[in-house]
């Protein structure tokens, strides 16, 4: 098992800057407060850029991935994540819409869970993301998928959406 696998797994993206100068900034906000409010980031990605999906004439999107380490429980996890983006001026209008956060638990460890009892785990579409496999790539290339056992490397490079994410060749 790969040091990563029992790790939990947030993806974050954003296409409207909101309140903030800028979609990163307003992503490392959020990357800022999840450590505040109990969800302490052991790693993190890059910021990948992408046009967005599925309306490519929407704002691009900048994504990442952080792994966090918490005791909340899946639940809980979900429920702050969503507070986040109501802080974060999160307005849920229509799905796939613009939005100035987006936070996703892809994974909690190796749970399997059909949503019946909390948060469908793991994310039933992350493996098919490029904005979320290569970020992951990038810290966590051997961590395994807990539903089809393949590597974030392995996914990224079969995914299916998304295709054009990239990390800017100026990053860190």
């Amino acid at each position: 098992m790969a040091k990563w696998d029992e790790a939990v797994v947030i993806a974050l993206g954003s296409n409207l800057p909101g309140r903030f100068d800028s979609c990163e900034a307003l992503l490392e906000g959020a990357l800022a407060t999840l450590d505040e409010v109990g969800l302490k980031v052991v790693a993190r990605s890059g910021w990948w850029r992408s046009a967005a999906w599925p309306d490519p004439s929407d704002p691009p999107f900048l994504n990442g991935v952080a792994v966090v380490e918490t005791t909340l429980d899946p639940s809980a996890t979900l429920a702050l994540l969503h507070d986040l983006e109501d802080a974060f001026g999160r307005q849920r209008t229509s799905r796939n819409a613009p939005r100035t956060l987006d936070l996703d638990l892809i994974a909690y460890g190796r749970i399997l869970s059909d949503g019946e009892a909390g948060p469908v785990l793991p994310h039933p579409r992350a493996h098919e993301r490029l904005f979320v496999m290569g970020p992951l790539t990038q810290i966590a290339p051997d961590w395994r998928h807990p539903r089809f056992g393949e590597t974030a490397r392995s996914l990224a490079e079969k995914a299916s959406v998304g295709l054009d994410a990239r990390l800017p060749s100026s990053a860190p």
